[in-house]
């Protein structure tokens, strides 16, 4: 145990603990001058930058939440809705397939769908409803948020599903025979079980979200500029504290967001510690 533990503070906190180190030096070319300094995060938090910051926290804040909205239904029907069997089956190796895939061939599909002469516009002109085709299709932060949710949709069923999976049939019967409707069932029995799955969703969704420059890449068309685009503009201006600022910065704010989120669900879940003394009385 001891020699894992080693191996994941090496491997984990290690680097990122030399990435907060990084972002207080000061860089000169590819080496670095040996003084504390704040410059790095003063040069991060301009105005420009600072937009970017909070236009990419949005997005990925309201995708997670969408990504959250289709996935909690879907994974409780792949797992208590659906019997064991082919079909079960077959939907379990498609949630697996996006990640054999690179994140350029799962989004570049949307582009043939979505711009002027596209699939979507076409139908739409074809059938009287527009005459002119919609701009505001591509190349745009609908676009972009179109584009992030496919790829990470799997990375918010899984933790849900297995979550759910886990959930013994018997409390659910035992909350029907109490006289719980499905609706109050879910609510106090299946959803306070099932809050490691839904935060563990929203971490792996949340998080590797945030460092996606591939949709803004091929959807936004540089008009919609996330914090990876600027994380990687800094690494090619060869500015490494100022990347290292700028990653620090938002790895000390998801930290926060997911102890925020760890928290409420805690709380969620201890409200509802023994959910049948409700459908007794």
């Amino acid at each position: 145990m001891a020699v894992l533990t080693t191996l994941w503070a090496i491997g984990v906190l290690l680097p990122i603990m030399s990435l907060v180190l990084i972002s207080f030096l000061q860089g000169r070319g590819l080496s670095f001058l040996w003084t504390f300094s704040f410059s790095a995060y003063a040069s991060v938090f301009v105005d420009y930058r600072i937009e970017t910051i909070l236009r990419s926290l949005r997005v990925v804040g309201l995708v997670t939440l969408i990504e959250l909205a289709l996935a909690f239904p879907f994974a409780l029907w792949l797992a208590k809705g659906i019997r064991e069997g082919w079909t079960k089956s077959i939907l379990l190796v498609l949630l697996v397939v996006p990640f054999f895939l690179s994140p350029a061939a799962r989004t570049i599909v949307w582009r043939p769908i979505l711009g002027r002469e596209g699939l979507i516009n076409s139908m739409l002109m074809g059938s009287g409803v527009t005459d002119t085709p919609m701009d505001w299709l591509l190349f745009t932060e609908f676009a972009v948020h179109l584009g992030l949710i496919g790829p990470y949709f799997p990375s918010m069923v899984w933790p849900i599903f297995i979550s759910i999976s886990l959930i013994d049939d018997e409390l659910i019967k035992a909350a029907r025979d109490l006289g719980a409707t499905p609706l109050q069932a879910l609510r106090d029995v299946v959803l306070p079980l099932s809050v490691p799955g839904i935060v563990a969703g929203v971490i792996f969704t949340a998080i590797p979200m945030l460092g996606d420059n591939v949709a803004t890449t091929l959807l936004g068309g540089g008009r919609v500029s996330l914090m990876a685009e600027t994380f990687d503009d800094l690494v090619r201006a060869m500015n490494y504290p100022g990347a290292a600022a700028l990653g620090s910065a938002m790895l000390g704010a998801f930290l926060v967001i997911a102890i925020i989120i760890v928290l409420a669900f805690a709380r969620l879940r201890s409200s509802a510690t023994n959910p049948f003394e409700s459908m007794k009385a």
